[in-house]
């Protein structure tokens, strides 16, 4: 019950400063870094740094590898790397992810790197987290919702969601995915949420008539949603599906009813390091002020963010035009002037697409300067050929000659793995 009217709570808060107009309020949003910054004291790691709210550059940026290295003293509950993993491990092995380390929960992550992350949130911040879903995401409503949430791992943050009014359904990945399709039948959830790659699972199970469910709200999260997967899934379900940006290292942003992702900005500080010279594409350092447990302070992140302009729905947060992967799978090669040429992950990714729009799905892998390895899903032979063309001739556009491209037959992707169709393995 405690929990309960917590998430109420929290939910009123957010209705209230929104309705008021505190969200977008610098007042507002000065008081929240005084508090974020009070409660930064008592993490070891952070004490010893000069503390202003007003200019946070004299804190470190951090990544995946030194946030992991620092977790004893970055985290403000006394919890050891050692004594969290351990947890984690087990609930991995079990399946069963109830354990937690006194009130706080303990997530792992491997993301799409590979390398392990790992969260932890007391109640208080599972509470916010849930009105913040139910707010932007799920909706409110008196009527009861019953979800369908295909994860990795599932986590106390996860189940937190389940009420009398909100059915909160886990479905293990790592199983083997047809043990799933008589119970999602028999759930006919409201709400479907999965990654890309599970969604397009499901949607191909729909259209073969194994699955004969209609929701009425569809969710992407984890993964990339490319244009033509999104398009496909909407044309299949006959919903327009919304996304979710979230990743270990908070809830980041979310789409609005134009279907364009916004940064939660109301709590959150984004930073661009820019990576091109147009300044169009950047990694976004995030800094999340309703993280208290373990606090997230200018932490890098690896993903390639386009910013959009403007967008019609009106909302002064930052909006995003596209998430391009991870600056990790940039492509690089010599080319015929021994000059390294860099190549964004979304160039490879437009080019297999409108080479040929009978193929359904592909993997793109660099393997060395000169060898890349290729696969094609497709109802006809030579939908790869026809890739393989075009990707010949953008690569010539850079002056790229001394390259091979060999055909493999089955895709890399494991499920449960974040689906990444283009990747530098250099």
């Amino acid at each position: 019950m405690r929990f309960k009217l917590k998430i109420s709570y929290y939910l009123f808060k957010i209705k209230l400063v929104k309705l008021t107009g505190l969200h977008t309020n610098k007042r507002y949003l000065k008081r929240r870094k005084k508090k974020f910054l009070k409660n930064l004291k008592k993490s070891n790691f952070y004490n010893s740094f000069s503390l202003d709210y007003h200019d946070f550059s004299s804190l470190p940026i951090m990544n995946k590898s030194s946030f992991m290295k620092n977790f004893n003293d970055i985290n403000t509950c006394g919890i050891s790397y050692e004594m969290a993993s351990d947890i984690a491990n087990k609930a991995e092995e079990s399946r069963d992810f109830s354990p937690m380390i006194n009130n706080i929960s303990v997530g792992l992550s491997t993301g799409t790197s590979g390398n392990r992350g790992m969260f932890l949130v007391n109640e208080s911040e599972r509470a916010n987290w849930v009105a913040l879903m139910i707010d932007r995401v799920i909706g409110f409503s008196f009527k009861k919702t019953s979800i369908a949430f295909f994860l990795r791992a599932n986590n106390k943050l996860y189940e937190s969601t389940s009420s009398k009014k909100i059915d909160f359904n886990f479905f293990d990945i790592y199983l083997d995915f047809d043990s799933h399709i008589n119970r999602l039948n028999d759930l006919q959830p409201n709400i479907l949420i999965a990654q890309p790659s599970v969604l397009m699972l499901l949607a191909k199970k729909y259209e073969n008539g194994s699955i004969h469910i209609s929701p009425n709200k569809i969710i992407s999260v984890a993964e990339v949603l490319t244009l033509e997967d999104k398009n496909y899934l909407e044309t299949i379900f006959k919903v327009k599906l919304a996304q979710v940006y979230q990743c270990t290292e908070g809830f980041l942003a979310t789409t609005c009813s134009e279907g364009v992702l916004h940064f939660n900005e109301d709590f959150l500080i984004i930073e661009k390091k820019y990576i091109d010279n147009k300044k169009t594409k950047f990694h976004p350092i995030i800094t999340d002020l309703l993280r208290k447990t373990q606090p997230i302070v200018r932490y890098e992140l690896s993903d390639i963010i386009v910013e959009k302009s403007s967008c019609k729905c009106g909302s002064p947060f930052m909006a995003i035009e596209s998430i391009e992967g991870r600056s990790d799978d940039i492509i690089t090669f010599l080319d015929a002037h021994k000059k390294v040429v860099s190549i964004f992950p979304d160039v490879i990714r437009r080019t297999i697409v409108l080479s040929d729009d009978r193929i359904s799905d592909y993997v793109f892998v660099q393997i060395s300067n000169k060898q890349i390895t290729l696969y094609i899903e497709s109802d006809f032979s030579e939908s790869y050929s026809i890739a393989v063309n075009a990707l010949s001739q953008k690569l010539n556009e850079y002056q790229i000659q001394n390259f091979s491209i060999k055909q493999i037959k089955h895709s890399p992707h494991k499920l449960g793995d974040k689906k990444r169709r283009v990747i530098n393995d250099k």
